[in-house]
């Protein structure tokens, strides 16, 4: 394996551990299920219901249940809402569900038998999402449920003018069709014991839910009639649509999602008349119910005590409720943060009541293993490897849901589905955790995060600000019934907020790059690969494919420093292969390189007239094969406006064997250069090419400066000024990308075009965001197909038809991407320029050899 530099390597490692782009969206990593969002959203807003629902199905058997019930933490972490509104994630997963969810389309393949046998406890979400996997594994599943229904908490726990019965049964469907038993009402420690499953069953699953309610027990008389738990009301209310034992004035202690649920029922309970919710929160911002809930509440003309706490129960002679005497409470938690909470004995008030809920937390039932305890408990939970979902007490026995770790229903689902994974492995001799993680398996925080900067263009138009919400039923109307109160998106409401969507990613440089779009999906994964396995048994062509513009860097956020990747890997493979490029088309650089330092093609002069030679022309390469005439006038120019202490240079810089990577040769040759310059006693260099300018701004003794930012301060010869006025061609201006950060250069040539009196037409990456014309980094020897989409793409771009560039390599490159290119030295020393000139004049090597050799004669001339 090869080596490569001490700080190339660090650098590549850099990369690879920060770059974002592999990075998830932050809707999809926060999804415990890892939902392609981004995937299902943009569909719906591209109009491909039926598409985008297959995306939802690959990882949800319930996205019509999600999408009503869901805590969506995908929306918490939308990018977007971090500027105005989240996505509503939900309501569009909701869409599509009810629009384009066929039962017929369902994935119902399963692998062949595999002869064993497992028990699941409970059919909430963690137990069904077990049971799927496991059956698609070719597993015998039994469900067993106390209820007399599927679903779980969901079924019993959420009230159903949410969540709609007949969505569960539909899509708890799929159970059945994957030949999955259901033995619905059989309770565990009851009518089957927990031993007998684990002698009867190769693997319990166990997924039972919070279905243990709470009632305060310190309170004076918490046991009298009247008093209920938020499980056992809500339980009955779901399976009946009412609360036989309820009286007309409920009050509902608690101030979350299933105090609100409590609330919010109960209005539609018949006999009820007033229903008041009493949390200790002093307002709707600081109670944990969802914002939805609490506005739904609201609406349904539930009363609310904010910031109270029970002093006393009220009872009657009957010991039955009466009422409840309440405390203002002034705060809720200690300076340690911990539930401490503290009230005002001064303001106190009695709330009349003949039923009181208590929505203050549910336990996990765990009445199947209360006599053995083999499961050993954590806080009310069972104890399991977070991973594997493995019981710490009995490698036979996984848990997952409510009874594990998770809170919500994606994350049982989640839990369910990691819990199968690892019943498969176990049952067969597999490693329960090798190659697994929760960043693959459950959500988690993305690396990616976009700076506004970084957002699509458009993202903040007033028309995509405002967050689409589905219609819902009147306050009035809706209590009335259990039918369910919000509506679904219209096709046109779902499009108008899915073209919210962001699409968050961050491949900004594959955007930009054509050439890595040619060998890899990201720089991550490319620069792994180099790291894993050695540049030296990678296609050297990769790191010769790069044109060294930068670009990529300035469209990163992390700003990493690609081309100094490649450039290092450069310099490794010509160590490797004696001091030559491993490209075949790179041949021809070494001719030109020969041909560049030979006595036939150079020439130092002083400045004429025994004037010192204070300056020193050097007009590069590609000028000088190009426009030999243009040169002489310049330095004909420079010598009548610098006092004639002009002398010149005609050489190359070095940098063709420093774009290759060949440093020790780049080091000989540019040291013949710099003797040149110290045998003239020259104190400033003036450059026309910009790789000059970089390569003598970083090696050479001498100041140098741009002939680009000396023409403005001496000016342009007379009889120029204004010969472009009336022309018929308005240009655009190509920036050469390795003076990208020059404005000084931008800025003196737009000068120079508007004292000839040309009409400009800025492009839209220009200056500082200019694009490469396809020359860089000596690809189109070595890599014409890239070097040839770079120019095209780059000659596109003109708004005009017409380009003007300041280097010759940059004017050749946009002429051979198709649009007509002009030096500027063609203008300053030109006729007026018009449409009826415009012509090809690229020209093979011969030619430009030969403009060479013209060049030194013109230079001479003028020594």
């Amino acid at each position: 394996m090869g080596v490569l530099k001490t700080e190339v390597i660090e650098k590549m490692q850099d990369l690879v551990e920060n770059c974002m782009g592999d990075s998830n969206a932050a809707c999809s990593s926060t999804c415990p299920m890892n939902t392609d969002v981004k995937e299902y959203v943009k569909l719906i807003g591209e109009g491909k219901g039926e598409e985008s629902i297959k995306v939802v199905r690959d990882k949800l058997f319930i996205p019509g249940i999600l999408g009503r019930i869901c805590a969506h933490p995908c929306e918490k972490a939308c990018r977007r809402g971090e500027e105005d509104n989240p996505i509503s994630i939900a309501y569009l997963k909701r869409y599509v569900a009810d629009n384009f969810d066929n039962p017929e389309d369902w994935d119902l393949l399963k692998e062949e038998d595999k002869n064993k046998k497992i028990a699941i406890i409970g059919a909430g979400p963690a137990g069904a999402q077990g049971a799927i996997d496991l059956a698609k594994k070719g597993y015998s599943v039994t469900i067993f449920e106390k209820l007399p229904v599927v679903g779980g908490m969901m079924r019993v726990g959420i009230p159903e003018y949410r969540l709609p019965r007949e969505v569960i049964e539909k899509e708890y469907s799929i159970l059945e069709k994957l030949g999955i038993e259901l033995k619905l009402g059989i309770e565990i420690g009851k009518d089957i014991s927990f031993e007998t499953l684990k002698n009867d069953f190769d693997a319990i699953l166990v997924a039972v839910g919070r279905q243990a309610g709470r009632v305060d027990k310190s309170l004076e008389n918490s046991g009298a009639e009247g008093i209920f738990n938020a499980a056992e009301y809500l339980k009955e209310i779901s399976l009946t649509q009412n609360f036989e034992k309820s009286g007309k004035r409920v009050v509902v202690i608690g101030g979350g999602d299933v105090a609100m649920d409590c609330a919010r029922s109960s209005k539609r309970v018949s006999g009820v008349e007033s229903v008041v919710s009493i949390p200790l929160e002093p307002s709707f911002e600081s109670m944990p119910s969802s914002n939805h809930e609490i506005y739904g509440a609201v609406e349904e003309k539930v009363d609310f005590k904010l910031g109270y706490g029970i002093e006393r129960i009220l009872v009657d002679e009957n010991n039955r409720v009466t009422g409840l005497e309440i405390k203002k409470c002034i705060s809720i938690f200690d300076e340690a943060g911990n539930f401490s909470p503290k009230f005002d004995m001064d303001q106190k008030e009695v709330v009349e009541a003949d039923t009181i809920v208590f929505a203050i937390g549910q336990g996990v039932d765990n009445s199947f293993d209360s006599e053995k305890k083999l499961l050993t408990r954590r806080n009310g939970t069972f104890e399991a490897d977070n991973l594997s979902m493995q019981s710490v007490s009995d490698e036979k026995i996984f848990v997952a849901g409510d009874c594990a770790s998770s809170f919500i229903v994606v994350e049982a689902m989640a839990e369910g589905r990691r819990a199968a994974t690892s019943i498969d492995r176990f049952l067969n001799g597999k490693d329960l955790l090798e190659g697994r993680s929760i960043e693959n398996e459950g959500g988690y925080a993305t690396k990616l995060h976009l700076p506004v900067e970084y957002l699509p263009e458009g993202w903040d138009a007033a028309e995509k600000v405002k967050r689409v919400i589905p219609a819902s039923l009147p306050g009035e109307t809706r209590i009335k019934s259990f039918a369910e109160v919000e509506k679904v998106f219209t096709k046109v409401e779902a499009e108008k907020e899915a073209n919210r969507c962001l699409q968050c990613e961050c491949k900004l440089c594959m955007k930009e790059c054509i050439m890595l779009n040619d060998y890899t999906d990201c720089p991550k994964t490319l620069f792994k690969d180099y790291l894993e396995k050695g540049y030296d048994h990678i296609d050297a062509k990769i790191a010769y494919s790069c044109n060294m513009c930068d670009q990529c860097t300035l469209k990163c956020p992390k700003e990493f420093n690609i081309k100094g990747n490649f450039a290092g890997m450069r310099s490794e493979y010509i160590k490797d292969n004696h001091g030559k490029s491993p490209m075949a088309g790179h041949k021809a650089i070494e001719v030109h390189q020969y041909l560049g330092y030979s006595k036939l093609f150079n020439t130092t002069n002083k400045a004429p007239k025994n004037k010192k030679t204070k300056y020193v022309f050097f007009p590069g390469c590609s000028l000088p094969s190009y426009n030999p005439e243009a040169v002489g006038n310049v330095l004909e120019h420079l010598q009548n406006k610098l006092n004639g202490e002009v002398g010149s240079l005609l050489k190359c810089c070095g940098k063709p064997p420093k774009a290759l990577g060949q440093d020790d040769l780049f080091k000989e040759r540019f040291k013949s250069v710099q003797d040149e310059l110290d045998k003239v006693e020259a104190e400033v260099v003036i450059v026309a090419c910009q790789s000059c300018h970089g390569i003598f701004n970083a090696y050479s003794k001498q100041k140098v400066v741009s002939l680009w930012e000396l023409l403005p301060e001496i000016g342009l010869p007379e009889s120029q000024i204004g010969v472009g006025k009336g022309s018929d061609v308005k240009f655009n201006i190509h920036d050469s990308c390795s003076i990208r950060k020059m404005t000084s250069i931008h800025d003196g040539i737009r000068w120079i075009v508007n004292e000839l009196g040309y009409e400009v037409e800025e492009l839209e990456n220009s200056r500082e965001k200019t694009r490469c014309c396809g020359f860089g980094g000596m690809i189109v020897p070595a890599v014409p197909e890239v070097a040839s989409k770079v120019m095209q793409r780059r000659a596109a771009e003109t708004t005009t038809g017409h380009m003007i560039t300041y280097c010759a390599a940059c004017r050749e490159s946009m002429e051979k991407g198709g649009t007509d290119a002009q030096h500027i030295l063609d203008l300053v020393f030109g006729e007026k320029y018009t449409k009826s000139k415009s012509m090809k004049r690229n020209s093979g090597p011969v030619k430009q050899w030969m403009n060479r050799y013209k060049s030194k004669i013109e230079l001479n001339k003028r020594g």
